[in-house]
């Protein structure tokens, strides 16, 4: 470039170069020469457009795309280019049309559907993501990232066997694929194929030791399997790998008591407050510092950084109430037509035999999956997510209602227990909001015992409000308010269900259970038709995976008083449980 420092070419190609290598100030003041000789090339402003973004400085790559669509309007990388910085600054509406028009210059532009498809996921529309990924595919066959892209959606939708598929299609077309392992690990753990999942995070890690959502994933993994130290040990190492990685920190306070003098709880003070903290950072910061003065016994600043986190959840969750308040108006309304067509036990073959536990989340739903789940004949297969992925149609009214598919809701979902009974008759469902599909259950699993755990509203509500739920389809529980409608809205449809199914449902008192452990429990045993087996009365020597916000407690023995917790928050609450003290 000094013997030609007008030669437009060179700066370029020196921009290009530069870029690659990560040296982006360098790649920066190549592309300003070359716009200097000339001014109007819409390539050079797209590249340093790129380069800029890679530096963080979002707002001039935003100019840099702008002047380069501006002076090629059908410049479709460009236009894809703009999509990448808009969805960096969380403008995902205007990110998706800008890949829209992308897709619209260049019909077949694979990476522009790819781009396209993770910001529908991002949206939550799930399946338009799905079928931008499939149409990525179809463009460019071994698109690794896309298939990679696809299986998260997949596993987003419940379709985990189908999310297995994607993860391990990009391996193959991609072995040093640290990402999709560290991906098909969770997947894998969901499936409660513990072994699996630990060898593919390990996997992971070999790959990148530095790769600190692996470290943490592997430590969910962990706690999850009541290996807590090494559950810390793994959460520690993400963090220092990724000081400012606010979901580990969070994960942390869940299993360790922090103290103003440890590293971890100053460190999420500054991340607190730091004005560069994204949203989705911050909420997980509150809860973690919210934990953290629980442990301190500062209840009113645990309260605060609650509510600020939960005020975060719901807007990043875009939930509102009346999208819950609509859905069991749809439930009930539909259940008559279910009912007309419900299964009768003579003409069904039965080979396992479900047991569903249900009641509002944080009800004690995972203590009692324990104490069955002991029990030598029981599989405990966690909560599963199928009754809602292929029934929820049904039950709402959505899909049509008639015994042909009441029949194939049934296939499906044995199909899937199936695989996971490890041969044996008895399998525990404890997905606690499949009571919303109490009755379709009853129609199409004539055999299934349902078991209905009740506990004092005001402690599940404030365990609720308290909790950083993973699954982004519980909304309602990120606002008081919310959360009383919603708690409402449970009261209503369950006294529903046992004015029409009450001999099918066994109502089972979870502060009871803690204070007659022996006596419920036997009662509970007896309603399953099972022999009785005084492993039952040990559930905390379960050795079974909990992935519940309940991994710590169900280790420990039964104990009573767990319910007398939200009071120590009752005075910041401004009398807002009240009406539940009445109920």
């Amino acid at each position: 470039t000094k013997q030609y420092p007008e030669t437009f070419i060179l700066w370029n190609i020196l921009g290009a170069s530069a870029a690659q290598i990560g040296l982006l100030d360098v790649s920066i003041h190549a592309y300003k020469q070359a716009l200097s000789i000339n001014p109007n090339s819409a390539e050079v402003y797209s590249n340093m457009g790129v380069a800029l973004r890679n530096m963080g400085k979002l707002d001039e790559a935003l100019k840099a795309h702008m002047k380069s669509i501006f002076l090629k309007p059908n410049y479709f990388l460009a236009q894809n280019n703009l999509g990448n910085v808009l969805k960096d600054q969380g403008k995902l509406q205007e990110a998706l049309e800008a890949y829209d028009k992308a897709v619209l210059l260049k019909p077949d532009y694979a990476d522009g559907f790819n781009n396209k498809g993770v910001v529908l996921k991002d949206k939550g529309m799930l399946l338009n993501a799905l079928e931008a990924f499939k149409k990525s595919i179809l463009l460019k066959p071994n698109y690794a990232e896309a298939y990679y892209n696809m299986g998260i959606t997949l596993q987003q939708l419940g379709r985990l066997e189908e999310a297995e598929a994607g993860y391990t299609k990009a391996i193959a077309l991609r072995p040093n694929y640290f990402e999709a392992y560290s991906n098909l690990g969770v997947m894998l753990q969901q499936l409660g194929r513990l072994d699996e999942a630990e060898a593919s995070y390990t996997q992971a890690i070999k790959l990148k030791p530095d790769y600190a959502e692996a470290h943490s994933n592997l430590g969910v993994m962990l706690q999850e399997s009541g290996r807590l130290d090494e559950a810390e040990a793994s959460y520690t190492q993400a963090i220092s790998l990724k000081p400012d990685f606010a979901e580990a920190y969070r994960h942390l306070t869940s299993i360790k008591k922090i103290n103003v003098e440890s590293e971890q709880y100053s460190r999420m003070l500054e991340l607190y407050l730091d004005q560069n903290t994204s949203e989705e950072q911050r909420c997980h910061i509150n809860f973690g510092l919210a934990k953290a003065c629980e442990d301190l016994e500062d209840f009113g600043q645990a309260f605060s950084y609650y509510s600020e986190g939960n005020l975060l959840r719901k807007k990043l969750l875009n939930y509102h109430i009346n999208q819950d308040v609509e859905l069991f108006r749809q439930i009930k309304s539909n259940y008559n037509q279910i009912d007309q067509n419900s299964l009768e036990p003579r003409d069904l073959t039965m080979h396992t035999t479900p047991i569903f536990i249900v009641g509002m989340p944080r009800s004690g739903t995972t203590l009692v999956e324990q104490i069955i789940s002991s029990h030598s004949k029981v599989t405990g297969a966690g909560e599963l997510t199928f009754i809602a992925q292929f029934g929820a149609g049904i039950a709402s009214g959505v899909s049509k209602v008639n015994t042909k598919a009441i029949v194939n809701f049934r296939n499906k979902y044995l199909a899937k227990l199936e695989n996971i009974s490890n041969g044996k008759m008895f399998i525990t469902d404890k997905m606690p909001q499949n009571f919303r599909y109490i009755g379709l259950i009853c129609a199409a699993f004539p055999e299934a015992k349902i078991i209905h755990v009740r506990r004092d509203p005001a402690a599940v509500c404030w365990a609720n409000y308290k909790q950083f739920f993973v699954s982004k389809n519980i909304g309602y529980c990120y606002a008081i308010n919310d959360i009383l409608i919603y708690h409402k809205l449970y009261e209503n449809l369950i006294e529903f269900w046992k004015k029409l199914l009450s001999k099918k449902i066994f109502n089972l008192d979870y502060e009871l259970l803690t204070v007659n452990q022996e006596s419920e429990t036997r009662k509970l045993i007896q309603f399953l038709g099972l022999d009785w087996d005084d492993k039952c009365l040990s559930p905390q020597n379960n050795k079974k995976s909990v992935a519940t916000a309940s991994n710590i407690q169900v280790r420990k023995k039964v104990y009573q008083g767990s319910s007398e917790q939200w009071k120590k928050y009752e005075p910041f609450l401004n009398g807002a449980f009240d009406s539940l003290l009445l109920s």
